[in-house]
C-alpha cells in the first residue's frame, strides 16, 4: 500500500499536497467510521476525541490533628509550619491528635483515656 519512494520523489509540490489532502480526508472517515461503529457498540456513550475526562473530586479529608489555636491538618501533605514548629520545640505529633470518638467538636486527644 505503501508507494515507492521514487514515485513520491518525482511528484510536483503540487501534487503531494493534494496527495496529503487525499490521505487526510481517507483517515478522517476512517476515523468517523470507527467513531461510530464504538458508539454502536457501546451504546453511544461519550467518545474521548483527545480531550481528558474530568478527574472524580475526592472528598475534603477529616482533620487528624488540632494545634492549640483550633488550627487542623489531615495528615496529607506538607506538615504545617504551626505543627513544624511545635515538633521542634519537644512536642510530639501524637499530642495534637483528635479525638475520634467526637465528630462534632475537634479537641486534641488526652493520651492515656
Amino acid at each position: 500500500m505503501v508507494p515507492k519512494k521514487s514515485s513520491l520523489s518525482t511528484l510536483s509540490n503540487e501534487a503531494l499536497c493534494q496527495l496529503r489532502d487525499e490521505i487526510a480526508e481517507l483517515l478522517e472517515s476512517r476515523a468517523e467510521a470507527l467513531r461510530r461503529e464504538l458508539g454502536r457498540v457501546t451504546g453511544g456513550g461519550i467518545i474521548n476525541r483527545g480531550e481528558t475526562a474530568p478527574r472524580a473530586r475526592r472528598k475534603k479529608a477529616m482533620p487528624k490533628y488540632q494545634g492549640p489555636d483550633g488550627e487542623t491538618w489531615a495528615g496529607r501533605g506538607a506538615r504545617p509550619r504551626w505543627l513544624t514548629g511545635a515538633i521542634q520545640a519537644g512536642k510530639k505529633l501524637e499530642d495534637f491528635l483528635i479525638d475520634p470518638r467526637s465528630e462534632n467538636e475537634l479537641r486534641p486527644v488526652a493520651l492515656g483515656e
